[in-house]
């Protein structure tokens, strides 16, 4: 159960951010920078689930804070991505499934994915045997990693649909047509709200640059991210299907898949902690700083480990890559409903809504 101050931080929350909106409301000077701001203006009222939808479908880009007449010192004190922010990290918390695990990534990011990836690393090498060859089954055979890493995968998404559902029915939440789910993936995949809304980029990392770092970032992260999962995909039915086991060449799917995800993430998530070091922590929620900074610190060790592996998987190295790599991946689908991975399907689920208006 969240805990009483806890409680207490999604009210005032929640609160903040309403008092903040409504101003933004009477002065629409902002209308056409992001998805937001049309949203805003329908409203007269703004009820908590009003408020949650809003902030998941807040990109973050800063622009309307720096083109703000009303910010410190003025009276009004007007921030609106910080406000946002709060609300967005406070509704994933009161969302989560179990309700006991929630902000604990939050806080200790950095101890919880480092101790989770010794422990499994440990393990994982532990374990491992010594097969007729020097490939990944001889240490691992390929049936026992099934039997470890598909309900590490499909347990924490089974918690995420909990969490979504309860956040749909807050946000008021319609019958999901796929015309909506095919707008909001193409606003997803295109990364359309971090354009600034004139196209000039975002003012993410300085309030007088335009930028479209981080949208391309993101969309390396992204898209990189989907390619790994594509390139396992494929070979999960190359072997059960095709009886076509690894190892497999480069010029196959799985390799040509995984090897430029893997580049693509690793690019992404450096440039994205660049940026984030950069950016002005008073624009977020200061909170989770530490959080989100390790959890796009384990994307990067996910992807340049498995780069490293297939680079060195034929040297002496192979088993304690492979141990590390794939506790990093388990360490990540453990992590999903707790960690800054989980925006990804309440921004997603937000964009669908927003279609729905």
């Amino acid at each position: 159960m969240q805990s009483a101050n806890s409680g207490i931080q999604i009210i005032n929350s929640i609160d903040e951010a309403r008092r903040q909106l409504e101003i933004c409301n009477a002065c629409r000077y902002c209308e056409g920078y992001c998805a937001v701001f049309p949203a805003v203006h329908e409203l007269r009222n703004f009820s908590e689930g009003d408020i949650e939808q809003l902030s998941n479908l807040c990109h973050n880009c800063r622009g309307c804070y720096y083109a703000c007449q009303y910010t410190a010192p003025h009276e009004f004190a007007l921030n609106l991505p910080k406000a946002l922010a709060e609300v967005r990290q406070d509704s994933w918390n009161k969302y989560a499934f179990p309700a006991a695990f929630a902000g604990r990534f939050d806080k200790n990011g950095v101890a919880i994915a480092l101790l989770s990836i010794l422990a499994l690393t440990f393990f994982l090498f532990s374990v491992q045997g010594s097969g007729p060859g020097n490939t990944f089954y001889d240490l691992l055979p390929h049936n026992w990693l099934v039997a470890v890493f598909l309900p590490a995968f499909i347990l924490p998404l089974l918690t995420l649909v909990i969490s979504l559902r309860r956040y749909w029915r807050a946000v008021d939440g319609k019958n999901i047509e796929w015309r909506q789910v095919k707008q909001a993936l193409v606003a997803a995949g295109k990364m359309k709200h971090l354009d600034g809304g004139h196209g000039d980029g975002c003012n993410f990392e300085d309030e007088d640059r335009f930028s479209h770092a981080r949208r391309h970032f993101h969309q390396a992260t992204m898209w990189g991210f989907l390619l790994c999962f594509a390139a396992t995909s494929v070979a999960t039915l190359m072997h059960y299907l095709l009886n076509l086991p690894a190892p497999y060449s480069m010029a196959s799917l799985p390799k040509l898949f995984g090897v430029s995800g893997g580049i693509l993430l690793s690019v992404g998530t450096l440039g994205l902690m660049a940026l984030k070091a950069k950016a002005d922590r008073n624009l977020s929620d200061q909170r989770v700083w530490g959080g989100e900074m390790a959890f796009v610190a384990l994307l990067f060790l996910v992807s340049t480990s498995g780069l490293l592996l297939w680079l060195l998987g034929g040297t002496v190295f192979l088993p304690f890559l492979l141990a590390f790599h794939l506790a990093t991946v388990l360490t990540l689908f453990l992590l999903t409903p707790y960690s800054k991975m989980a925006h990804g399907f309440y921004r997603l689920a937000a964009l669908i809504r927003n279609e729905q208006r």
